[in-house]
């Protein structure tokens, strides 16, 4: 059994690093023992469950300033398959996982946002971070080491190591500091491109030959019984079910698809803070409630389009919590510290609550 699991991970790992290459392909010069010092340096998690991945820094290529397509000049994506959509004004992108599968990172610039779009296959987390760190702006790559297997992405300013799920420096010169959250709306593309249909998408002429429409880790997302890394497991839940889970400090609390099947909005308190999620079987998001917005009563009215509330002050709020008609038009409903992923993945990381109504 353990030789067919070695074996399982080596083809996982050949699938994913070895294709033909661009410029941004690992530097075969590169001492990868220096690059993750794993031994040798400060760690502010058990270095013995840091794991190294295989592929070596750089094996999976991040992608930088990636070129875009229309939705229709897209050939690729099916109408239930995942994307991350982001919004900065009338700059609209989505995200498609059947890419993010096999790059895990794609450094992009919307506007003026320096946006870096994170994504593990193996925890199912896709979450957004502001590129720039200290007032400068970095890159981030893909490490090849992984903790409670989850992504540990580096910034090329400093070489540091950073925790996808913590949202922090986890090893190097900014061990401690925390990074920026971007929101970040997961949905399937049919539910994105009918809210959007002026978005674009990501081409997948990324410069890189890979089999972009073939999942690259077999039935993983789908088997509860398949880890390809040790990582603790939680049986509360599903392993592999979906969840939205908004996080504070050391805690998590999590909210599932099925909170959201006869109310399609939940309002609820989480370490003294009123959140507001809304969502269907589509897609769940959730905003923090103030002072300011705290009175109001929220509607669930989405039709198709980007709106999704109504509140008793007759505006209209769309899914990036933006108010787009209204008295409060163009305010902001400010977004939860919230992202999307496997179950499994969020107690592993946070004194995690279910949501329980």
């Amino acid at each position: 059994m353990k030789k067919i699991v070695l074996l399982t991970i080596c083809a996982v790992i050949f699938q994913v690093s070895c294709s033909s290459s661009n410029t941004q392909d690992q530097d075969p010069n590169t001492d990868p023992v220096n690059q993750n010092p794993t031994e040798s340096s400060e760690w502010s998690i058990p270095i013995a469950d840091v794991f190294d991945g295989g592929p070596g820094r750089d094996g999976i290529p991040a992608l930088e300033n990636p070129g875009f397509v229309t939705v229709e000049d897209d050939f690729l994506l099916l109408d239930n398959d995942l994307v991350l959509g982001y919004k900065n004004g009338d700059d609209i992108r989505a995200y498609q996982h059947l890419v993010l599968d096999w790059h895990e990172i794609i450094n992009d610039n919307v506007g003026d946002v320096s946006v870096a779009v994170t994504y593990c296959p193996l925890t199912g987390t896709g979450i957004g971070w502001n590129r720039v760190i200290n007032g400068k702006e970095t890159t981030f790559g893909v490490s090849g080491l992984l903790y409670n297997t989850n992504l540990i992405p580096f910034d090329r300013e400093t070489q540091s190591n950073w925790s996808q799920i913590l949202n922090e420096s986890v090893n190097g010169q900014l061990i401690g500091e925390t990074v920026e959250l971007i929101s970040l709306v997961e949905t399937d593309w049919k539910t994105w491109k009918a809210m959007y249909p002026s978005t674009k998408v990501l081409s997948s002429n990324t410069g890189f030959s890979r089999t972009y429409g073939i999942y690259p880790y077999f039935d993983y997302k789908t088997s509860n019984d398949f880890f390809l890394f040790p990582v603790e497991k939680d049986n509360r839940l599903p392993l592999k079910e979906r969840v939205l889970a908004i996080v504070d400090g050391a805690d998590a609390k999590t909210y599932r698809f099925l909170d959201l099947t006869t109310e399609n909005i939940v309002r609820d308190s989480f370490k003294g803070i009123e959140h507001l999620i809304v969502g269907n079987e589509n897609f769940m998001v959730s905003f923090e409630l103030d002072s300011n917005t705290g009175s109001l009563d929220f509607e669930y009215v989405f039709d198709g389009s980007d709106v999704i509330l109504r509140d008793s002050e007759n505006n209209q709020w769309n899914i990036f919590g933006e108010a787009v008609s209204g008295p409060r038009n163009g305010e902001r409903l400010r977004s939860s510290p919230a992202f999307m992923g496997y179950w499994f993945s969020i107690p592993a990381f946070y004194n995690t609550e279910i949501y329980s109504n």
